[in-house]
Protein backbone atom coordinates (compact mmCIF):
# COMPACT_ATOMS: atom_id res chain seq x y z
CA UNK A 1 0.00 0.00 0.00
CA UNK A 2 1.73 3.51 -1.10
CA UNK A 3 2.09 5.36 1.39
CA UNK A 4 1.23 9.59 2.54
CA UNK A 5 4.60 10.68 4.20
CA UNK A 6 4.41 14.46 4.35
CA UNK A 7 1.77 17.06 4.63
CA UNK A 8 1.52 20.32 2.76
CA UNK A 9 -0.20 23.37 4.67
CA UNK A 10 -3.05 25.10 3.31
CA UNK A 11 -2.90 27.08 1.04
CA UNK A 12 0.52 25.52 -0.40
CA UNK A 13 -0.48 23.20 -2.88
CA UNK A 14 -2.47 24.20 -6.34
CA UNK A 15 -2.21 20.92 -8.04
CA UNK A 16 -5.92 18.35 -8.76
CA UNK A 17 -5.90 16.31 -5.55
CA UNK A 18 -5.39 12.48 -6.53
CA UNK A 19 -8.53 11.73 -4.38
CA UNK A 20 -10.28 13.45 -1.08
CA UNK A 21 -10.22 12.14 2.76
CA UNK A 22 -12.85 13.68 5.10
CA UNK A 23 -11.72 13.10 8.40
CA UNK A 24 -13.30 13.70 11.67
CA UNK A 25 -11.65 15.70 14.68
CA UNK A 26 -10.00 12.46 15.57
CA UNK A 27 -8.93 11.20 12.62
CA UNK A 28 -6.88 14.52 11.82
CA UNK A 29 -4.69 13.87 14.52
CA UNK A 30 -2.85 10.70 13.50
CA UNK A 31 0.59 9.81 12.75
CA UNK A 32 -0.27 6.26 11.09
CA UNK A 33 -3.65 5.20 9.59
CA UNK A 34 -5.28 3.51 6.25
CA UNK A 35 -6.93 5.06 5.10
CA UNK A 36 -9.75 5.08 1.82
CA UNK A 37 -9.89 7.89 -0.36
CA UNK A 38 -13.98 9.32 -1.30
CA UNK A 39 -12.66 8.07 -5.25
CA UNK A 40 -11.34 4.91 -3.46
CA UNK A 41 -7.59 5.12 -3.26
CA UNK A 42 -6.26 3.72 -0.41
CA UNK A 43 -3.25 4.58 1.64
CA UNK A 44 -1.23 4.34 4.64
CA UNK A 45 -0.83 7.59 6.46
CA UNK A 46 2.97 7.22 7.87
CA UNK A 47 4.18 10.14 9.45
CA UNK A 48 7.11 10.67 11.66
CA UNK A 49 5.02 12.63 14.03
CA UNK A 50 1.17 13.05 14.96
CA UNK A 51 0.61 16.34 12.68
CA UNK A 52 -3.43 18.42 13.63
CA UNK A 53 -4.40 18.31 10.01
CA UNK A 54 -7.16 21.09 9.24
CA UNK A 55 -9.57 20.96 5.85
CA UNK A 56 -7.79 22.22 3.45
CA UNK A 57 -4.42 20.82 4.29
CA UNK A 58 -3.06 18.24 1.57
CA UNK A 59 -1.17 14.73 2.28
CA UNK A 60 1.76 13.93 0.26
CA UNK A 61 1.90 10.45 -1.49
CA UNK A 62 5.34 8.83 -2.04
CA UNK A 63 4.82 9.37 -5.86
CA UNK A 64 4.19 13.05 -5.48
CA UNK A 65 0.15 12.89 -5.65
CA UNK A 66 -1.84 14.45 -3.51
CA UNK A 67 -4.44 13.62 -1.21
CA UNK A 68 -7.19 16.57 -0.07
CA UNK A 69 -8.38 16.83 3.61
CA UNK A 70 -12.00 17.94 3.95
CA UNK A 71 -12.81 18.53 7.78
CA UNK A 72 -16.18 16.13 8.20
CA UNK A 73 -19.06 17.94 9.75
CA UNK A 74 -19.82 16.76 13.35
CA UNK A 75 -22.65 17.46 16.20
CA UNK A 76 -21.55 20.75 18.10
CA UNK A 77 -22.69 23.11 20.36
CA UNK A 78 -22.33 26.69 19.53
CA UNK A 79 -22.21 28.83 22.73
CA UNK A 80 -23.25 32.31 22.61
CA UNK A 81 -22.87 35.00 25.39
CA UNK A 82 -24.44 38.12 26.04
CA UNK A 83 -21.36 40.31 25.26
CA UNK A 84 -17.65 39.77 24.88
CA UNK A 85 -16.89 39.77 28.77
CA UNK A 86 -19.60 36.91 28.87
CA UNK A 87 -18.27 34.94 26.19
CA UNK A 88 -14.49 35.20 28.06
CA UNK A 89 -16.09 33.77 31.41
CA UNK A 90 -17.90 31.28 29.40
CA UNK A 91 -14.66 29.95 27.72
CA UNK A 92 -12.46 29.93 30.85
CA UNK A 93 -15.32 27.25 32.15
CA UNK A 94 -14.74 25.55 28.77
CA UNK A 95 -10.97 26.22 29.32
CA UNK A 96 -11.10 25.10 32.83
CA UNK A 97 -12.49 21.76 31.90
CA UNK A 98 -9.91 21.01 28.97
CA UNK A 99 -12.70 20.95 26.75
CA UNK A 100 -11.19 21.20 22.77
CA UNK A 101 -12.80 24.57 22.36
CA UNK A 102 -13.19 26.50 18.85
CA UNK A 103 -13.29 30.25 19.17
CA UNK A 104 -16.00 31.95 16.69
CA UNK A 105 -16.08 35.55 16.07
CA UNK A 106 -19.58 34.99 17.94
CA UNK A 107 -19.03 32.51 19.94
CA UNK A 108 -17.36 29.07 21.28
CA UNK A 109 -17.91 25.48 19.80
CA UNK A 110 -17.37 22.32 21.35
CA UNK A 111 -18.72 18.36 20.78
CA UNK A 112 -22.18 18.30 22.16
CA UNK A 113 -22.11 17.42 25.73
CA UNK A 114 -25.61 16.93 27.57
CA UNK A 115 -23.61 17.89 31.10
CA UNK A 116 -21.55 20.83 30.10
CA UNK A 117 -24.50 22.37 27.44
CA UNK A 118 -26.36 22.68 31.40
CA UNK A 119 -23.68 24.41 32.48
CA UNK A 120 -23.07 26.86 30.43
CA UNK A 121 -27.02 27.04 30.17
CA UNK A 122 -26.79 27.80 33.78
CA UNK A 123 -24.16 30.19 33.58
CA UNK A 124 -26.21 32.43 31.14
CA UNK A 125 -25.21 31.38 27.84
CA UNK A 126 -27.44 30.63 24.55
CA UNK A 127 -26.77 26.97 23.28
CA UNK A 128 -27.17 26.46 19.24
CA UNK A 129 -26.93 22.82 18.06
CA UNK A 130 -25.35 22.64 15.04
CA UNK A 131 -23.84 20.44 12.15
CA UNK A 132 -19.86 21.46 11.31
CA UNK A 133 -16.16 21.00 10.77
CA UNK A 134 -14.79 20.99 14.46
CA UNK A 135 -11.77 23.00 14.19
CA UNK A 136 -10.81 23.85 17.61
CA UNK A 137 -7.73 25.80 19.67
CA UNK A 138 -5.15 23.93 21.33
CA UNK A 139 -3.71 22.65 23.73
CA UNK A 140 -2.47 19.64 22.80
CA UNK A 141 -2.84 20.22 19.37
CA UNK A 142 -1.41 23.23 19.04
CA UNK A 143 2.53 22.47 19.22
CA UNK A 144 2.34 20.05 16.19
CA UNK A 145 0.48 22.69 14.23
CA UNK A 146 2.83 25.18 15.51
CA UNK A 147 5.60 23.01 14.08
CA UNK A 148 3.89 22.72 11.05
CA UNK A 149 4.04 26.46 10.37
CA UNK A 150 6.92 27.30 11.92
CA UNK A 151 7.10 31.41 10.95
CA UNK A 152 3.66 31.95 12.50
CA UNK A 153 4.74 29.65 15.77
CA UNK A 154 7.81 31.67 16.33
CA UNK A 155 6.22 35.14 15.99
CA UNK A 156 3.55 33.55 18.28
CA UNK A 157 6.36 32.62 21.13
CA UNK A 158 7.82 36.15 20.84
CA UNK A 159 4.62 37.65 21.30
CA UNK A 160 4.51 35.27 24.63
CA UNK A 161 7.90 36.23 25.80
CA UNK A 162 7.46 39.69 26.19
CA UNK A 163 4.17 39.43 27.67
CA UNK A 164 5.28 36.92 30.91
CA UNK A 165 8.50 39.05 31.43
CA UNK A 166 6.10 42.28 31.73
CA UNK A 167 3.32 40.39 33.89
CA UNK A 168 6.55 38.24 36.22
CA UNK A 169 7.81 41.71 36.80
CA UNK A 170 4.62 43.47 37.93
CA UNK A 171 3.37 40.29 39.85
CA UNK A 172 7.27 40.55 41.48
CA UNK A 173 6.55 44.12 42.65
CA UNK A 174 3.25 43.20 43.58
CA UNK A 175 3.91 40.58 45.61
CA UNK A 176 6.84 41.66 47.60
CA UNK A 177 4.09 44.65 48.33
CA UNK A 178 1.78 41.63 49.81
CA UNK A 179 4.91 39.74 51.87
CA UNK A 180 5.71 43.32 53.59
CA UNK A 181 1.68 43.48 54.79
CA UNK A 182 1.33 40.01 55.57
CA UNK A 183 4.73 39.72 57.41
CA UNK A 184 3.01 42.54 59.30
CA UNK A 185 -0.30 40.94 60.32
CA UNK A 186 1.20 38.08 61.47
CA UNK A 187 3.03 40.02 63.60
CA UNK A 188 0.57 41.65 64.94
CA UNK A 189 -1.68 38.22 65.25
CA UNK A 190 0.89 36.29 67.01
CA UNK A 191 1.30 38.78 69.22
CA UNK A 192 -2.61 38.85 70.34
CA UNK A 193 -2.63 35.16 70.27
CA UNK A 194 0.58 35.31 72.64
CA UNK A 195 -1.48 37.58 74.72
CA UNK A 196 -4.26 35.65 74.80
CA UNK A 197 -2.31 32.68 76.01
CA UNK A 198 -0.38 33.73 78.92
CA UNK A 199 -4.17 35.17 80.29
CA UNK A 200 -5.51 32.03 79.79
CA UNK A 201 -2.72 29.93 81.36
CA UNK A 202 -2.53 32.77 84.22
CA UNK A 203 -6.34 32.07 85.24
Amino acid sequence: MIRATQVRGQYRWAEAPADTVVLDFDDRHRRRMAMTGTRGLEFLLDLENAVALRGGDALVLEDGRLIEVVAAPEPLLEIRGADPLHLVRLAWHLGNRHLPTQIMGKGLRIRRDHVIEEMVRGLGARVIEIEAPFDPEGGAYAAPHAAHDHGHGHTGHHHAHDHHHDHAHHHHDHHHHGDHHHHHDEHCEHEHHHGDTHAHDHK
